[in-house]
């Protein structure tokens, strides 16, 4: 549903927001690039029915260059994940390196960074709930929310008296 008013969002704590994709370099090598692409909807699926492993959220966009913005509680947890034999990510992992690694049909990427209060802001307009506003929690981005300024020092504050 679209929220036409002005919002804001937050996230108690520190956090993690996790940026990762993938880029189609020979598109017509489907039978290199198609595993790549079917394993994150596998380790979304798993991440969302397991809570306790820390993710959050994600929102993601295709093209030749892929992008998934994933929130995550902490690094110990988004680690956590990565290395657990029992999770869908290692295999994924080990498959892309031994099918498509260096022939250069398929990349992968990522980037990670950890948030602390005041190190962000955002605002949402005409949007519907989206990024960390899935993740954390909207409010509306008035009063002493209503500037980028304003909202750096309210997460700070907010932090510090909680």
């Amino acid at each position: 549903m679209i929220q036409t008013d002005r919002y804001t969002a937050s996230l108690e704590g520190d956090y993690v927001v996790f940026l990762i994709g993938m880029r189609l370099n020979h598109l017509w090598k489907v039978h290199k690039w198609w595993p790549v692409a079917q394993a994150m909807p596998r380790m979304v699926k798993e991440l969302q029915e397991k809570p306790e492993l820390g993710f959050l959220h994600a929102e993601s966009w295709g093209g030749r260059t892929t992008i998934m913005v994933q929130y995550w509680r902490s690094m110990e947890q988004l680690l956590a994940y990565a290395k657990a034999r029992d999770s869908a990510h290692l295999p994924a992992w080990q498959a892309f390196n031994k099918a498509a690694e260096n022939d250069g049909s398929v990349g992968i990427w990522h980037e990670t960074y950890a948030i602390k209060p005041g190190q962000y802001e955002n605002v949402y307009t005409n949007m519907p709930p989206f990024g960390l506003g899935c993740a954390g929690r909207l409010q509306p981005a008035t009063g002493e929310r209503k500037s980028a300024a304003d909202r750096l020092r309210a997460t700070v504050r907010n932090f510090d008296s909680g």
